[in-house]
């Protein structure tokens, strides 16, 4: 008989814990959730702000990877940035407001191609992780990007004008009631980025709280990644 999926549902996935080694030192304690089956494509996931909670454990990112394995057949890559902890570690170091976490992001990047040999890389951010997304995570390995309640505090116009240049695409999602960012001063932001598609989710907030948000993040991220596999299922 089936049961629809609740936030605590764990689907099948091969689950490994990983170290990342970053330039200077520090070690970073992070998950794989690789597909028991075929790989449709890799998810590195950039955490909101450790400083308000944030963690490779926020909800959206924990829910992505216990249930896209199975789902989409996505690998979801996810760590703690420097000085972040959740229930799998701490990694090392400080939290420095996305300065040296610079170093962080581009470890990450290596080691998702160098160590876990990925194919097809996307790089999601959610908050204070789109800021890193769009500042550093610019390696041309990269498919594409995938932002969730981007702030734009830290991202410059500069910023932009790179990604606008490169050219590849760009997925946000903005929420109706966002603290940060609403959607009418986003569409101002990123008029100058072309390749960047804005979808506007009305009724949202900035922490996509609820299972209906929740199933419309997955399914936007898998509309990127594998849109063969939607719709996503809603029981098991």
């Amino acid at each position: 008989m089936s049961e629809l999926i609740r936030p605590s549902t764990v689907l099948p996935a091969i689950r490994t814990p990983i170290t990342i080694k970053t330039a200077d030192g520090l070690n970073l304690i992070g998950e794989v959730a690789t597909p028991i089956g075929e790989i449709t494509g890799s998810l590195l996931m950039l955490h909101p702000n450790p400083s308000g909670g944030g963690m490779m454990d926020s909800h959206i990112y924990k829910k992505a990877a216990n249930r896209l394995p199975a789902m989409a057949g996505i690998q979801i890559i996810r760590f703690n940035t420097r000085g972040t902890e959740s229930e799998a570690g701490k990694s090392d170091g400080e939290f420095d407001q996305g300065r040296s976490e610079k170093l962080d992001v581009l470890a990450a990047i290596d080691y998702c191609f160098d160590e876990l040999k990925v194919k097809d890389l996307y790089v999601a951010g959610w908050s204070f992780g789109t800021e890193l997304a769009l500042m550093y995570a610019r390696d041309s390995r990269i498919k594409e990007l995938i932002l969730l309640s981007p702030p734009l505090l830290a991202t410059t116009d500069e910023d932009l004008a790179f990604w606008a240049k490169d050219g590849r695409p760009i997925t946000t999602l903005v929420p109706e009631h966002d603290d940060y960012l609403k959607p009418e001063a986003a569409q101002v932001r990123f008029s100058k980025v072309p390749n960047l598609k804005e979808i506007d989710v009305a009724g949202a907030k900035h922490l996509w709280v609820g299972e209906p948000m929740v199933y419309l993040v997955l399914s936007e991220i898998v509309k990127v990644i594998a849109p063969s596999r939607l719709p996503l299922p809603e029981e098991i």
